[in-house]
């Protein structure tokens, strides 16, 4: 079973920074592409950041310059530095996996429970 555990949230003024955190955990073969999503209370979710296998990244339009997504492969954990941040950013924060389990050996999507990020104004 592999499970995606996220962690850093917390509340911040605007203008500051917090680092996120996700680990995967389980009998992995193989991770793909992984990604942060948030989901702000009313509003759909929305891609934050995603970062491919080969480590190439991208981001949404809002958060773009100001939050950076990396990974530490040995780890099997992924990161998201959030820099700047707005109230607009408040959300919860939930890291995704695309990951080929041992047993079965098949691919399939996985979630974490996600972590509140509050920035106050």
């Amino acid at each position: 079973q592999v499970q995606l555990v996220e962690s850093g949230g917390g509340l911040v003024q605007a203008g500051g920074s917090l680092r996120l955190s996700c680990i995967i955990s389980g009998l992995i073969a193989e991770v793909l592409d992984m990604a942060w999503y948030r989901q702000a209370p009313g509003k759909q979710r929305e891609s934050v950041a995603l970062i491919t296998s080969g480590g190439t990244s991208n981001y949404g339009e809002s958060v773009k310059g100001r939050f950076t997504v990396s990974k530490d492969n040995a780890k099997n954990t992924m990161y998201l530095q959030l820099r700047s941040l707005k109230p607009e950013d408040t959300a919860v924060y939930s890291c995704y996996a695309r990951v080929r389990t041992v047993e079965p050996y098949s691919w399939g999507d996985y979630w974490g429970p996600g972590t509140q990020v509050t920035v106050s104004s």
